[in-house]
């Protein structure tokens, strides 16, 4: 087991933190980090969103401490510290959306063979969301699981939608899929935007927690997706839109002022979801877990209650 960086200067996350490389069974490299809990309650599996790493979530890390829980989250192939699947670091691509899972399989392996406290649920944010839903419904061994704005559709214009369709699968055909995807951007975007313009948060203080944290680790950072990216994700969420609700306990939140993944999707899919219960957050931007205190608190407090309830 080889120790990997964690940035714990930039992270804020519990101390006694630490990080590893670990490999797929594809022989891709990701990094994995895990923080401890006194209480042993469980395990949250933590699933980042795209262009996301694991010293963003150091804070909710320190959040779910408090309630008793320990966490592990990684870096998912193609961002953060893991492997990167094209020499330009810049853009997002991948070369499967189901490969995700095969870092799912590795980071539950590592987690066990950690001793991690048991059981194990899921918070997932985003991409992690679209991740994690296939996750569950393959049988991902967790008791109950939290989603934030989940990625099981994406925002865009009806008549720029045929369009996106088109080009992502015209590029893969042509072997141009690797070029990112057109509108989109090299720089990251929490360095090439100002708090006033964000779709992220509302809260200035934990909008700089994560600009600082691209600002004085660039290599953490990422900027659009490629075109394959692009055709892969719209094809996945479409398999996993035909597919039933698994039957795990699900909490979802969603903000009112969500702009980023389509709350149309997460509406249906927690309409028909058993049991499933959809939180809706005024004025909630797409980072439910970088917003407001209160909002924060919000989280970590119907999260928890609900891995509580399912011990």
């Amino acid at each position: 087991m080889r120790y990997a960086p964690l940035h714990a200067d930039v992270a804020d996350g519990p101390d006694a933190g630490a990080a590893h490389w670990i490999k797929t069974t594809d022989h891709v490299q990701i990094r994995v980090a895990h923080w401890v809990s006194d209480a042993d309650r469980g395990t949250v599996l933590l699933f980042p969103g795209r262009t996301e790493y694991i010293e963003k979530y150091g804070r909710a890390a320190r959040d779910l401490r408090a309630r008793g829980y320990a966490t592990v989250t990684l870096d998912w192939r193609g961002q953060g510290l893991a492997d990167r699947a094209v020499p330009d670091r810049a853009t997002g691509h991948i070369a499967a959306f189901t490969d995700f899972q095969k870092d799912v399989a590795a980071m539950l392996t590592h987690a066990r063979d950690l001793g991690l406290p048991k059981p194990f649920y899921l918070i997932a944010h985003s991409m992690g969301g679209a991740i994690g839903l296939r996750a569950l419904i393959e049988g991902l061994p967790v008791r109950a699981a939290v989603f934030s704005a989940p990625m099981w559709g994406i925002q865009m214009s009806a008549a720029l939608r045929p369009f996106a369709w088109g080009i992502s699968t015209l590029a893969r055909r042509v072997g141009l899929d690797t070029r990112m995807a057109p509108g989109q951007e090299a720089e990251n975007y929490l360095t090439r935007i100002a708090l006033a313009e964000n779709t992220l948060t509302s809260d200035a203080e934990m909008f700089d927690y994560m600009r600082t944290q691209i600002t004085t680790h660039p290599d953490l950072g990422l900027g659009g997706p490629s075109l394959r990216w692009l055709n892969e994700s719209l094809v996945d969420m479409r398999r996993l839109s035909r597919l039933a609700s698994p039957r795990t306990p699900t909490t979802t939140f969603l903000g009112t002022a969500e702009t980023i993944v389509d709350p149309a999707r997460i509406h249906d899919r927690m309409a028909r979801w058993p049991g499933g219960m959809l939180e809706i957050v005024k004025g909630g931007k797409h980072e439910t877990m970088m917003e407001t205190s209160d909002i924060r608190t919000r989280f970590f407090d119907t999260a928890t209650a609900l891995f509580d309830a399912h011990p």
